[in-house]
């Protein structure tokens, strides 16, 4: 199974810069579908792209592996 660590993530931006950090914020920032994000914050079993995750990658200032992980189930 496929795990996003989208929460975790958005947590640690959000304590780094002492604000609230919003689904709706990644979204527009990183020019990604809120749909989308909320999904992979929710861990839906959803299908993403890599230009979604390159644009997180961006945002995030971080690496693939972490916004996604295997986990075996």
């Amino acid at each position: 199974m496929i795990k996003y660590n989208l929460k975790a993530l958005i947590a640690k931006k959000a304590a780094s810069e002492s604000r609230k950090i919003t689904l709706d914020e990644v979204a527009n920032a990183a020019g990604v579908n809120k749909a989308a994000i909320s999904k992979m914050a929710s861990n839906v079993n959803y299908s993403t792209t890599t230009r979604t995750l390159d644009a997180l990658c961006m945002y995030f200032d971080c690496k693939v592996e972490d916004i996604i992980e295997h986990v075996k189930s």
